[in-house]
């Protein structure tokens, strides 16, 4: 008789990390429609909390419900535990669970946590690990208590919830908010737009949660020497800086000239970082100009840096196809940076990456302006703020229907889990080794 198998199908690492986001986001959902989980102890409908919980593991902050008047505190502490896990990764809190009860890491639990925060390298991942959820926990706790005396004097007691519950939604670049009422929904911290404390604590929980741990590393390493940082970081820090700083100061010239200089300063500049994919807004999207939203849907589909807490294209992706672009028109051979050469195959996968964000951001958007009959432009900057994670809205998504939400939750879980790993999860391609076809010409351009 033919002996059974003792080998056993496992997961791949990529399998792992799509289907721990989709159990996360399932059991979010059924938590959330619990009538503990609202305000009016009411039970909420599956569609409405499946969005509700996607958008937080999702990190991105696209709402049908009103977070702050709709969910009662039990909700708002499921949504707030919900983004911790998001914006770490389920991988890493599942990782972290494992070393406080000390359990040994495996290797194949390792390779899992080197692709779920995009890591180098297997070696020193669980001293990585480590550095990050420490590193979490101290800059979350300094945000909260940063923001405690404006939220405390406004609020009361409550306001020790309120600093806690945006400084993990600021840093997890989440953009959840907790300040509406039944009277002021979907306010964000548009009545915060003159506070420098609270604008100034949530733009630098933005960018630090969006660079990266190993931008982190590098930085907690080697201090100011920035020669001695990676590639990788020196882009990230350089790009960062460039899609912050160009953007705030379009915004001061063309946008908010009813403000006073100091007003006007910190809301060009909150809107130009929170499009890092963070989602809160001072202002009023509606009233920028059209040429604004345009750069901001350009901005929310860049989104934040690999291995961070941020969604979207990541900032590398973006440096190394205007990299390759320099050195096309350069005629050189090969793209580098910083004295040092990026590999063909990383030029490869970028170009792949942009083609897929960019076809789904605009079928998304021509499908929710068909069904809603809602303007493009509308409905572009929804799609670019789900795939983005980004969670900035002109609106429209509380008015959305069933089939409108299904395409930004679809949105939203491939912006966070990333395209190249839906693909490495489902086609399980490996790499083949074949003879080179015969070399032919072809114009493009």
């Amino acid at each position: 008789m033919p002996k059974k198998s003792n080998i056993k199908k496992r997961l791949s690492t990529f399998q792992i990390i799509l289907l721990g986001f989709a159990g996360v986001i399932l059991l979010g959902a059924l938590l959330l429609m619990l009538p503990i989980s609202s305000a009016e102890r009411v039970v909420t409908p599956f569609n409405e909390a499946l969005f509700t919980s996607t958008s937080a593991v999702c990190v991105t902050g696209l709402v049908v419900k009103d977070t702050g008047s709709y969910w009662s505190a039990f909700g708002q502490a499921i949504i707030i535990t919900l983004i911790q896990i998001g914006g770490l990764g389920v991988v890493t809190i599942a990782a972290s669970f494992s070393m406080l009860a000390g359990r040994r890491i495996s290797l194949m639990q390792r390779s899992t946590m080197q692709d779920a925060i995009s890591a180098p390298k297997v070696g020193g991942i669980v001293k990585l690990t480590k550095f990050i959820i420490t590193g979490t926990f101290i800059i979350e706790a300094v945000g909260a208590v940063s923001m405690m005396p404006v939220f405390c004097k406004n609020f009361g007691a409550k306001g020790i919830w309120m600093s806690i519950f945006h400084s993990i939604s600021a840093f997890c670049n989440a953009g959840f908010d907790i300040l509406g009422t039944k009277g002021n929904q979907f306010c964000s911290l548009t009545s915060y737009t003159s506070n420098p404390v609270i604008n100034i604590t949530v733009m630098l929980l933005i960018v630090i949660g969006g660079i990266g741990f190993l931008t982190w590393d590098d930085i907690y390493n080697n201090k100011f020497k920035i020669k001695k940082y990676r590639m990788q970081s020196k882009i990230i820090l350089v790009t960062s800086l460039i899609l912050i700083l160009l953007p705030a100061i379009y915004f001061f010239i063309f946008d908010y000239s009813d403000y006073s200089i100091g007003n006007r300063l910190l809301a060009s500049l909150f809107q130009s970082v929170t499009t890092r994919t963070a989602g809160f807004n001072t202002t009023d999207l509606t009233k920028l100009t059209r040429p604004s939203q345009a750069i901001m849907i350009f901005l929310m589909l860049v989104g934040g840096s690999p291995g961070s807490t941020a969604g979207g294209l990541k900032t590398t992706t973006m440096a190394v196809l205007i990299l390759n672009a320099f050195a096309c028109f350069k005629r050189k051979e090969h793209v580098c940076a910083f004295g040092r050469r990026i590999d063909d195959s990383v030029i490869k996968s970028a170009a792949t990456i942009v083609m897929m964000y960019i076809t789904l951001f605009f079928i998304g958007g021509v499908s929710i302006c068909t069904i809603e009959k809602l303007p493009l432009v509308a409905s572009l900057f929804e799609t670019a703020s789900a795939i983005g994670t980004v969670g900035l809205t002109l609106g429209i998504t509380p008015k959305l229907s069933l089939a409108s939400q299904i395409i930004l939750i679809i949105l939203m879980y491939l912006g966070r889990v990333g395209g190249l790993t839906l693909i490495y999860a489902t086609l399980s391609v490996k790499k083949h080794i074949n003879a080179k076809m015969p070399l032919d010409k072809i114009t493009v351009g």
